[in-house]
């Protein structure tokens, strides 16, 4: 046991098994993002029998939490690559490049699952764009890896109008291009804008959407 222990501990090994426990991570991050969204959507707007459902989440949760390991692999096996070409040193466009390869190879595939995820990293990217307010988000202590760089929230003046020109914009192609919106965000629309223009008695009302 402490022969290995030691081989853990052993600095020539961090980047290969930091490549393993990258896509450990990826993998259990994907399924404690993916299952329970998943589930969620099966309640709310499954259709079929609970047996196809239960499929459709166990794919959903699959594909999502492999394409995470997968890609956080690919990514720190990318930057190693780079790091060893350049003299064990990490130029700053090695991050792009490797991120960029690796979305490519397993993101590239059009599903709905990677289309959700994609769509999420461009929300944040857009939104990384807004000048930031003074303080962090939390002045808690650095966590265990040791990162100095704490996220700072939007500037609140910047974000008011981020805010209301994203409802205006989503609002405009909800009813004049809805054909151009994501599956998933098309359904929760249709549920709150337009099922709730319909109903024949009290209990479709305010019991029963339908």
């Amino acid at each position: 046991m402490s022969s290995i222990t030691h081989w853990l501990s052993d600095p020539r090994m961090h980047d290969y098994l930091a490549i393993v426990k990258g896509a450990r991570n990826g993998f259990v991050y994907g399924v404690k993002v993916r299952f329970p969204h998943a589930l969620i959507m099966a309640i709310l707007f499954g259709r079929g029998d609970w047996k196809s459902r239960l499929l459709v989440i166990y794919r959903a949760t699959k594909q999502h939490a492999f394409n995470l390991a997968k890609f956080v692999s690919l990514y720190k096996t990318l930057l190693l690559l780079q790091r060893k070409a350049n003299g064990g040193k990490q130029r700053s466009a090695d991050t792009f490049v490797a991120g960029l390869l690796g979305g490519y190879v397993v993101f590239g595939d059009r599903s709905a699952v990677n289309e959700q995820i994609v769509l999420y990293i461009v929300s944040r990217v857009i939104a990384s764009f807004m000048p930031r307010a003074g303080s962090p988000y939390s002045k808690a202590p650095a966590a265990a890896s040791g990162s100095v760089v704490r996220p700072i929230p939007p500037d609140p003046r910047y974000f008011s109008v981020f805010a209301a020109l994203s409802w205006g914009a989503v609002m405009w192609l909800f009813q004049h291009r809805g054909e151009a919106i994501q599956p998933g965000m098309f359904n929760s629309m249709t549920y709150l804008y337009r099922d709730s223009e319909v109903w024949t008695d009290l209990r479709t009302l305010l019991w029963h959407n339908t």
